[in-house]
């Protein structure tokens, strides 16, 4: 071998060993979705922009390891123990089920959770003193629901029968505030179990059966998953539907009312970014969306035949065209 030839390769060695050993080093963070298919953007997009933006950049000084539930709900503790072993060093998780079977798999492994309604699931006891591996962001998933309800009696004037699909993991919160706010609006609430892919076409045809009005789209990052299919269904059934990211409105939803989701996984890359700087979760104050967005799609309107009123379109934050 040439002497220039050896120096190239000890080098290219070289450099392949401490490659190594940074990726060996660096912090890693765990993501656990609930849903069968990746995170639908813009999640992923805007966590991973903004751990950028706080010098921590997948790949080079941070790695990221994503699993998601492809077989299902029940996959998840699995995928739990999976990034256990790998020892991330912080999880991030969704939902209401999610958290809490990430608790169960570590109780010393930081969680920062994007719940539905943290409290009230009882992943955390306090707000503003977590007090133990978990802390993150609560969308307020239930009082927003029942928000829904009054933006779609609004929408469609003289609603008086509505469904909502439910995804019974997230908890009996939202159902039980919105069956209240129903009552307050002297509306007759169907809540719709949806627990797999296969209950929307039968949650559909009970709606349909019992003459309901419209739908709303309870919070879930499970029932997110399946907006494409719960669009397609509700214009099939020609149904006025309401979601909880304008997201599902750009995609041909009807209506939506909800914090921004881009905003969500921006701020819950925050949070990760200060537990990985050694906050501890016991004592990192769970945090609330400040903002709420109302979108509204102008074409699903026309073709349900809706006339969408002024008080909802100078309200609206987006309206697609």
């Amino acid at each position: 071998m040439k002497r220039r030839e050896f120096i190239v390769g000890g080098a290219a060695a070289a450099w392949s060993l401490a490659a190594r050993a940074q990726r060996a080093t660096m912090p890693v963070i765990g993501v656990l979705w609930p849903g069968e298919s990746p995170p639908a953007p813009p999640r992923m997009e805007s966590f991973t922009q903004t751990l950028r933006q706080l010098g921590f950049v997948d790949g080079q000084n941070v790695s990221i390891e994503l699993r998601y539930a492809r077989g299902g709900l029940q996959q998840l503790p699995e995928l739990a123990a999976e990034l256990v072993r790998a020892k991330v060093d912080v999880l991030t998780t969704f939902g209401d089920l999610t958290p809490k079977v990430a608790q169960q798999a570590t109780a010393t492994i930081p969680i920062v959770a994007i719940s539905d309604d943290i409290l009230g699931a009882g992943i955390v006891t306090s707000l503003s003193h977590p007090g133990t591996n978990t802390t993150g962001l609560t969308i307020m998933s239930p009082e927003l629901s029942a928000k829904r309800l009054e933006v779609l009696l609004e929408m469609v004037p003289g609603t008086s029968r509505v469904a909502a699909l439910w995804d019974p993991t997230t908890g009996a919160s939202q159902v039980e505030i919105t069956e209240q706010a129903a009552r307050a609006l002297s509306l007759n609430l169907l809540v719709l179990k949806v627990r797999s892919r296969d209950d929307l076409v039968d949650a559909f045809r009970q709606a349909q059966s019992d003459r309901v009005d419209a739908l709303n789209v309870f919070s879930s990052p499970f029932l997110a998953s399946l907006y494409r299919e719960i669009i397609t269904l509700s214009a099939e059934h020609r149904l006025p539907a309401i979601y909880q990211w304008k997201e599902h409105v750009e995609a041909g939803g009807l209506l939506s009312y909800g914090p921004s989701l881009a905003a969500m996984w921006r701020q819950s890359a925050t949070i990760v970014v200060k537990v990985l700087k050694g906050a501890k979760p016991a004592e990192l104050p769970v945090e609330q969306p400040t903002k709420f967005e109302l979108a509204v799609n102008s074409k699903s309107a026309k073709m349900l035949g809706i006339v969408i009123p002024p008080s909802v379109l100078v309200r609206a934050d987006e309206v697609v065209e």
